[in-house]
């Protein structure tokens, strides 16, 4: 932890205020960033974990919002001191093109199987099967990562099942079987 900075604690689901100078350091949990579109369709900016660096001034979109996961611990880093904190910051960018690339996946079907995927590197944790996201991601907030419908993303999810990618008999846990 940054020794010194102010910490805040916030619960699952919970919004974490955004300052408009400074940057946010995740030291525990799990958060999405959040903005909208012209219709007020929510669009999930991406997914950050212990170590990442984030807030409105690197993201420069309006609205922001982020919103927790899990429980999560975060320290402010005043805009005085952001340069020491370069190495997160260029984290930040590579992560931000990893999701893109994630979204413009032209099949529907890739593209959740690698959400997913990248979503189990970042927070799996090793089990048995394979890889255990223990994220309780519903099915429209993965909609709004992937850009497309609630629906669509019910008929993947099974798909998937099916097809051995991923087991979901935990409720609302993905574990990416090890193949």
């Amino acid at each position: 932890m940054y020794a010194g900075f102010r910490h805040q604690t916030f619960t699952c689901r919970q919004l974490v205020p955004v300052p408009s100078k400074g940057l946010l350091r995740i030291e525990r949990g799990a958060v999405r960033t959040v903005t909208w579109n012209e219709q007020g369709t929510p669009i999930t900016l991406g997914y950050w974990g212990v170590g990442d660096v984030l807030g409105q001034p690197p993201s420069g979109v309006q609205p922001y919002q982020i919103e927790c996961k899990t429980h999560v611990e975060i320290s402010y880093i005043p805009a005085n001191l952001c340069d020491r904190s370069l190495d997160e910051i260029l984290a930040h960018v590579r992560q931000n093109q990893a999701f893109f690339c994630i979204v413009r996946s032209e099949s529907l079907h890739s593209r959740l199987l690698q959400l997913l995927i990248w979503l189990g590197q970042k927070f799996g944790r090793e089990v048995a099967q394979g890889l255990l996201i223990d994220l309780r991601l519903t099915h429209q907030e993965i909609s709004e990562a992937l850009g497309i419908t609630r629906i669509t993303v019910t008929r993947l999810m099974a798909r998937l099942e099916d097809e051995g990618f991923i087991d979901r008999s935990r409720p609302q846990y993905i574990v990416l079987i090890s193949r």
